[in-house]
């Protein structure tokens, strides 16, 4: 699949040409992870995914401990989908269309070989096999990558908004977080209250 396709080829005519992208494609794009690459991804408690189909586009917050999202591969990385709103909008619009693309940003001022930004496009699916599942704690199910494009950007605009602590929600070993607050408000409390029942109850 080409870097850039015919509507962004159209924009860079129109504007300042061709000559600038085309030496950050030759330079920045590559098809398979760099030891920078992994250092960056792996500690990463966060990235942003951004799917579609012909009908629905969606962006989606991915948080965890950092290494959360593995490397598997040469081109290749795994994540696990944790307890969510069962919406299923991303893993919907994975199974409709397989293109995604991943967003890493670093927002404490650390910086990979001079980037706090990692941009990652390729094919996703959804991997329910029980061995996947179990290297990850807290896991429902896991998302297979496979990279096509990984190229890093500048980090000019990015704010420096310091180091924080992680949600007391993020899955662990030998931890289990606690529920949600939504999920005891009112229009759902009955069907996680039915679910939660120990079994025998009425």
């Amino acid at each position: 699949m080409s870097f850039f396709h015919p509507g962004m080829r159209e924009l860079q005519d129109r504007y300042e040409g061709r000559a600038v992208p085309d030496r950050l494609a030759d330079n920045r794009m590559r098809t398979a992870f760099s030891d920078t690459d992994r250092a960056f991804i792996e500690a990463a408690p966060f990235f942003f995914l951004a799917t579609s189909t012909a009908e629905n586009t969606d962006c989606s917050f991915k948080g965890g401990e950092p290494g959360f999202v593995r490397i598997v591969g040469d081109n290749e990385l795994i994540w696990p989908d944790y307890d969510g709103n069962r919406m299923y909008r991303s893993l919907g619009n994975i199974t409709q269309n397989e293109r995604v693309g991943l967003l890493f940003i670093s927002f404490d001022g650390t910086q990979f070989d001079g980037s706090a930004r990692l941009r990652v496009n390729g094919r996703a699916r959804i991997d329910e096999s029980p061995d996947a599942i179990a290297r990850m704690p807290g896991a429902k199910r896991a998302v297979h990558f496979v990279a096509e494009h990984i190229f890093t950007n500048c980090p000019r605009y990015i704010p420096n908004m310091g180091a924080g602590e992680a949600s007391v929600y993020t899955p662990r070993d030998g931890y289990t977080p606690p529920d949600p607050a939504w999920k005891s408000r009112p229009f759902v409390k009955d069907i996680f209250d039915a679910e939660n029942a120990p079994a025998g109850d009425e």
